[in-house]
Order: structure tokens, then C-alpha cells, then sequence
């Protein structure tokens, strides 16, 4: 049982990583941004394209590609998003929707839909033992880095002026808009970190997932659910029950495999059935 609460927590750690992006994109500008299974797609072609092609290893990956996915992010909320922020968010939602579906085929076009081999760092080869069970050194590495960034990004968003201003415009934008808050400066810079930690567990995925056009299709539906039941906009939330949904997930599918597709649906309904706004959410944010 201790190993397979393991695996969920590693499982839960890219949930986390996408979750926290998602929120902050969603509590700053109101946009459920759909495509942000194919930046965590992107990440990981990026990883492979870097060492297939120029031979840089995964370090240098996890550090090039979420800064250059993060600066397209950038361009992209201030061509598109910015534009279409006005109207209807069901506008930006098809956008995004539909820039998902180019991204996929542009890379289907370029490699197929087969799996890409990404090896595994060579100092991360290898187990690690943990007292009751030795497991893979790369996911216990993936489960640290994952919690040390939502750590850091937790402390940077509670203990800094800037990070108030970011939280509150996340959690609250009309009351910090109230307040004097010029919440329009924040929007760019937030959209753009979110895509950037989209991308960075694309890297993280890259050694320990397939990489293909279709890994982050087949993931976002679950991080949606996962914002959903942490509470909208809420960067705690998101962090929390992405964990949680991680634990949920590798028990359930060790214990009740007939419910394996439908667990987490199935627990973000009683969520919402007993808190609407979800776990850490507020009304006002529905």
C-alpha cells in the first residue's frame, strides 16, 4: 500500500505542476486555457528534440525549454489572448481549444504518433532505497523537484510584495482592481509563467512517459478535474488536490481497477456536490 501511495504522489506531482498553472491562469484572466496539455506536450518534444538533435542532455532541457515555451506563452497571450479577453471567454476558450488541435497535428505531421525513447539521466539510473521498499531514483527525484517548486513558488506568492499583488489579482482580480491594483500589468508575465510550468513537467514527464503527440491530451481532462476540485483559482487548492488526486488515482486503481477512468470524476462530484466552489475555492469565484 506504501508503494502504490508512492506512485500516486509521483503521479500526483505533474497533476500539481499543471494544476498550479492552470489556476493562476484562470483566477488572473478568466481563461480556461485548453491548450495547456499541449505546452506540457511541447515540454517534453522539446527535451527529445534538444538531445536527438544538438545533444543537450536533460539538465540543460529542464532548464531551456520551460523558458523558451514561457516566452511563447508571452507572445501568445499578447497576440491572441489580450485580443480576445473582452468578449465572451467562451472566444478565448475555442481559441485555445483550437491552437491545442494545430500543435498536436504540427508535431503528429513532423514525428507520428509513436512514442519518442527519451533515456533517463544517468545519474538518476538506479533505485534508491526508502527503509520499507526501494523505488526508481528518477521518480523520487521527480516527486522532490515537483514539491520543491510549488514550495518556492508557494513562498514567493505569500512572502513577497510581488506575489501578494499576483495572489490577490489571482484569487480576488474585481476586489484588487477595487483597491488600485493594476491587475492588466500582471496578466502577460502570469500567463507566461503558467505556460513555463506546463512545460517543465513536460521535461520532468519526458524520461518516465511516452513521449507523443497525445500525452497531454490524454492528461488534461484529469488536471481540469483537478483545478476544479481544489477550488477555481485557488494556487493552493490546485497544489493540494493535486496530490491528493495522485493518491487517489494509484489506490484506487490498485484496489478498484473497474473504476480506474472514472475515479476522479466520480470524486470531483462528491467534491462539488459538498462544497460547489470546491475544497479551497469561494463562491465568488463561480
Amino acid at each position: 500500500m506504501l508503494q502504490q501511495a508512492f506512485n500516486g504522489l509521483v503521479g500526483g506531482a505533474f497533476y500539481a505542476l499543471l494544476a498550479l498553472g492552470l489556476a493562476v491562469i484562470f483566477g488572473m484572466l478568466g481563461v480556461v486555457n485548453f491548450a495547456h496539455g499541449a505546452f506540457y506536450m511541447l515540454g517534453a518534444f522539446g527535451s527529445f528534440v534538444l538531445l536527438d538533435s544538438f545533444g543537450v542532455d536533460f539538465w540543460f532541457a529542464l532548464l531551456i525549454v520551460p523558458v523558451v515555451l514561457g516566452i511563447a506563452g508571452v507572445l501568445l497571450e499578447r497576440l491572441f489572448i489580450h485580443r480576445l479577453a473582452p468578449l465572451d471567454p467562451l472566444y478565448n476558450f475555442l481559441f485555445t481549444f483550437g491552437l491545442a488541435l494545430i500543435l498536436q497535428d504540427l508535431v503528429k505531421r513532423k514525428y507520428g504518433v509513436q512514442s519518442q525513447p527519451y533515456r533517463r539521466p544517468s545519474l538518476l539510473d538506479g533505485s534508491i532505497d526508502l527503509g520499507l521498499f526501494t523505488y526508481p531514483k528518477y521518480q523520487v527525484f521527480v516527486l522532490a523537484v515537483s514539491v520543491l517548486v510549488c514550495g518556492v513558488v508557494w513562498v514567493v506568492l505569500t512572502r513577497t510584495r510581488v506575489g501578494m499583488i499576483v495572489r490577490a489579482a489571482t484569487e480576488r482580480p474585481e476586489l484588487s482592481r477595487a483597491l488600485g491594483i493594476d491587475v492588466a500589468r500582471w496578466v502577460t508575465p502570469v500567463f507566461g509563467f503558467g505556460i513555463a510550468l506546463a512545460a517543465f513537467a513536460g521535461v520532468l514527464a519526458a524520461p518516465m512517459r511516452a513521449v507523443n503527440p497525445l500525452m497531454g491530451s490524454d492528461l488534461i481532462i484529469t488536471v481540469f478535474a483537478v483545478v476544479v476540485i481544489g477550488g477555481l483559482g485557488s494556487v493552493f487548492g490546485s497544489v493540494a488536490a493535486g496530490f491528493a488526486v495522485g493518491l487517489v488515482s494509484a489506490l484506487g486503481n490498485y484496489y478498484v481497477p473497474s473504476l480506474s477512468q472514472t475515479l476522479v470524476f466520480i470524486l470531483m462530484a462528491a467534491v462539488l456536490l459538498w462544497r460547489p466552489a470546491g475544497l479551497f475555492g469561494r463562491e465568488e469565484a463561480l
